[in-house]
């Protein structure tokens, strides 16, 4: 295997609801970002990798990679789409490592692209569901709200965890979305507002779940040799991992824990050679809020049960002990599914290289991004940091 691998651009389009901007204008607009950010053109690069979750079903678009070296000038170069329904964008950024790490290539684009808002609601919630299992999930009515509900409920009846402890997750993550100009909600809520908006799922409110969106982001990766020729400030790829889980929420071992998430930390933290403890900041998968509980408690950031307590005690928040979902989350700003999991390694870049503006975390140095397919079914984790 080749040496380190870096992250030298990185680009992001606004997270909403975008109507006047197709599918490919979005993807373009992130990826010529990233290609101007990186300082590098065209030609240097050798491989492409695009997350996205259901581009058929919400834009009536497939065969995506072609797609997008067609409208991003990159005809010739090889590119491939990559799915893991809410965690395709982290995949291909795992793809992308991979086919550097292998020494096949030194220069590779990972994209995340989704437009989710030209749809229904009801024909988007059916088509988020092809995450779940279609024959015992789907087919019996289930959504993801009402199957986060029953995580939710489990985890209070087993820990104790209370509604404004998970509330208070939605407080924090739009306080951050204030501090981030792409975001969808850049808005304060209140602890009651939250605990008043509409019931979707009991528990579950309308302020607890993340919105549909469109939007996309992308990074450039590069070996370290081409790093170092080309970035005065690389952000380092430490440690890569995923794991799966059952796709039925039925089949877990437990409810009240994130198994998927569990594993593939333990395989991030053990090639990066750290503790959980060494994470200074981490971009956490929080489509529903009781999801940022089950991220922190199965990354090891305190004991399994003790999530709520630990949000309601300001540990997560900004300026606490491991501040959680920086950019406001996907609840704050935005979920554009494909998208989420590059959106999330954009901001860890920039926090790591002192760029995230207001939202800053003072000397951040190693950082942790964490996302997740339907209800755990997939997670895949990455470990950044700074020399």
């Amino acid at each position: 295997m080749s040496g380190r691998v870096a992250i030298i651009g990185i680009g992001i389009t606004e997270f909403g609801e975008l109507w006047d901007q197709r599918y490919r204008d979005l993807i373009t607009k992130a990826g010529t970002k990233a290609i101007i950010d990186a300082g590098i053109e065209g030609e240097d690069i050798e491989g492409l990798y695009i997350g996205s979750m259901s581009p058929g079903l919400f834009s009536g678009q497939e065969h995506i990679g072609a797609l997008v070296a067609d409208y991003s000038g990159l005809i010739g170069i090889p590119a491939v789409r990559v799915e893991g329904a809410c965690a395709s964008g982290s995949l291909a950024l795992r793809e992308a490592y991979l086919a550097i790490k292998s020494g096949e290539m030194d220069i590779v684009v990972a994209g995340g692209v989704e437009k989710m808002t030209d749809v229904s609601a009801s024909y988007a919630t059916v088509t988020l569901m092809g995450a779940g299992d279609q024959e015992w999930e789907t087919f019996k009515g289930a959504t993801f709200p009402s199957i986060y509900a029953l995580m939710a409920r489990r985890h209070m009846f087993e820990y104790g965890t209370t509604i404004e402890q998970i509330s208070q997750v939605a407080v924090k993550s739009h306080d951050n979305a204030c501090l981030n100009p792409n975001a969808q909600f850049p808005f304060r809520v209140t602890l009651d507002q939250v605990m008043r908006s509409s019931l979707i799922a009991d528990p579950l409110r309308l302020l607890h779940c993340s919105p549909l969106s469109d939007g996309a982001a992308a990074v450039v990766l590069a070996s370290e040799e081409k790093a170092k020729e080309l970035s005065k400030n690389p952000v380092w790829i430490r440690a890569s991992s995923t794991a799966t889980d059952t796709l039925a929420l039925h089949d877990r071992k437990s409810l009240s824990r994130m198994d998927s998430t569990i594993l593939a930390a333990g395989k991030a933290y053990k090639k990066a050679g750290i503790k959980p403890k060494d994470i200074e900041f981490a971009e956490v998968h929080d489509c529903f809020s009781i999801a940022e509980i089950l991220a922190i408690e199965g990354l090891g950031f305190c004991g399994i049960g003790e999530g709520g307590r630990l949000t309601e005690g300001g540990d997560t928040a900004l300026d606490g002990r491991i501040p959680i979902n920086t950019s406001g989350g996907l609840k704050g700003k935005g979920h554009p599914v494909g998208a989420t999991g590059i959106a999330q390694a954009v901001e860890a870049t920039l926090q790591l290289r002192g760029d995230a503006g207001k939202r800053q975390v003072k000397d951040a140095r190693l950082g942790l991004i964490h996302n997740v397919g339907g209800s755990g079914a997939t997670t895949v984790i990455h470990i950044l940091e700074v020399d």
